[in-house]
């Protein structure tokens, strides 16, 4: 059974993977950042938080296919 808190932090996060897809990253770190104030310990939003912040700051490509390319190991 999932919980009403785990549904907000899934919701949020689809709703951040759609923006992020779109390369609306502004709008999709601002999703994520919900999530993570409904549950600060979850990792998929944390990750995408912080690649929507490097990403606002450095876009990718216009035809970008949506891979995130690591800069460090």
């Amino acid at each position: 059974m999932i919980t009403e808190q785990k549904r907000k932090v899934l919701d949020l996060f689809a709703e951040g993977r759609r923006f992020y897809k779109l390369m609306q990253f502004e709008e999709a770190r601002d999703a994520f950042g919900k999530a993570l104030a409904v549950d600060p310990a979850d990792g998929p939003s944390r990750e995408y938080y912080k690649r929507c912040g490097e990403y606002v700051q450095n876009p990718p490509p216009e035809d970008w296919d949506g891979v995130y390319q690591m800069k460090t190991k």
